[in-house]
């Protein structure tokens, strides 16, 4: 079932899979990323991600688990060894690469009624891991991320979404190729910014739509502006004025279930 079991961080195998967690060179070079734990690792075998060398802890993992992962290779792992490359202690003793799987907004099949997020140039790793969380907890039917400053299998975003990466049609792409694809699905286009003049509890969230956010420091650019169906604000009483973006999605994603009636 397994190789030998490793106890050195030195070794070959170690390296790599240490240079791709630390380095997105290294993982655009070789087309693979780190994913850590039963719940991601889970989440990806089912989102249809292949699994090239598989690492478990013998004491800690499920046997069962591992071998329906159905990675290349497989090799055990010290304990001692994983609390090392792990960058997490709960995750049951188990820590793989996978192959790259580019998706495209045009790969993702919609429900009747869907709902979608955008996420424009967002590069906090933990702030588009916990949009993610929200688009899964809210069963958005695709996540945009137009003009990426970070990619998407940084280990960091995988860990902050709990695998969240996986479970939602995701995709990354120019603010342009989102733009074109939600008018050709007849998808209304709704930006959060300060400056609008809409109450966001007040606009009519029933139809299909899209909600686009910016940055937390700059907002949205002039492209997604200008090209809004409506533009709407989340009411702020206090003296600051900026929400994470996270919250920001959660406040309007679940506001459009609850005009959906939460069907």
């Amino acid at each position: 079932m397994a190789g030998g079991l490793l106890t050195s961080a030195q070794n070959p195998r170690i390296k790599e899979l240490v240079a791709l967690g630390e380095k997105s060179s290294q993982r655009r070079k070789s087309g693979l990323f780190v994913v850590e734990g039963v719940r991601e690792c889970t989440a990806a075998s089912k989102a249809g991600f292949k699994f090239d060398t598989l690492f478990y802890v013998p004491e800690l993992a499920d046997a069962d688990l591992v071998l329906s992962l159905g990675a290349r290779e497989v090799f055990q792992v010290s304990e001692e060894l994983y609390s090392r490359i792990a960058y997490r202690g709960t995750t049951e003793g188990i820590i793989a690469t996978a192959d790259y799987k580019e998706r495209k907004p045009e790969d993702f099949r919609l429900s009747p009624n869907p709902l979608v997020i955008v996420l424009e140039s967002v590069e906090k790793p933990g702030n588009l891991g916990a949009v993610l969380r929200t688009a899964d907890a809210a069963r958005a039917d695709a996540v945009l991320i137009c003009d990426p400053l970070t990619d998407l299998y940084n280990p960091n975003i995988i860990r902050s979404s709990l695998g969240g990466i996986f479970t939602s049609n995701v995709a990354a792409c120019s603010s342009e190729h989102a733009y074109e694809w939600l008018r050709k699905k007849g998808i209304r286009i709704f930006t959060t910014e300060l400056q609008a003049s809409n109450w966001y509890h007040l606009s009519d969230m029933k139809g299909p739509m899209a909600i686009v956010l910016g940055t937390e420091s700059d907002g949205l650019k002039p492209y997604w502006r200008e090209r809004a169906d409506e533009r709407i604000k989340i009411p702020m009483r206090g003296e600051l004025d900026s929400l994470n973006v996270s919250v920001s999605a959660a406040i309007i994603c679940f506001e459009a279930l609850r005009q959906r009636d939460f069907k």
